[in-house]
């Protein structure tokens, strides 16, 4: 997995796999976009208005939370 973030155009993408040509993207809401596979498979989420999505609950923080362990690392989100 991937996540990136061009503060040019305030746009975070999280990709799951690599693109493949038969994509499909759908629009699910003005600030949220996926890119999905006809058999359903997710290969990305990108977020329009990235930087009010992103720094709202966690303040500019990606937290990975590994559910099975319990382990839990935070890093800050270079986001304007």
């Amino acid at each position: 997995m991937r996540f990136t973030y061009d503060p040019r155009y305030n746009i975070a993408y999280i990709r799951f796999h690599e693109k493949i040509a038969d994509v499909e993207t759908i629009r699910i809401s003005d600030e949220l976009v996926v890119d999905m596979a006809s058999d359903g498979t997710i290969y990305g989420i990108e977020l329009l208005n990235a930087n009010e999505q992103i720094k709202h609950e966690d303040m500019g923080n990606l937290l990975v939370i590994n559910e099975a362990t319990g382990e839990k690392t935070e890093m800050p989100l270079s986001i304007g």
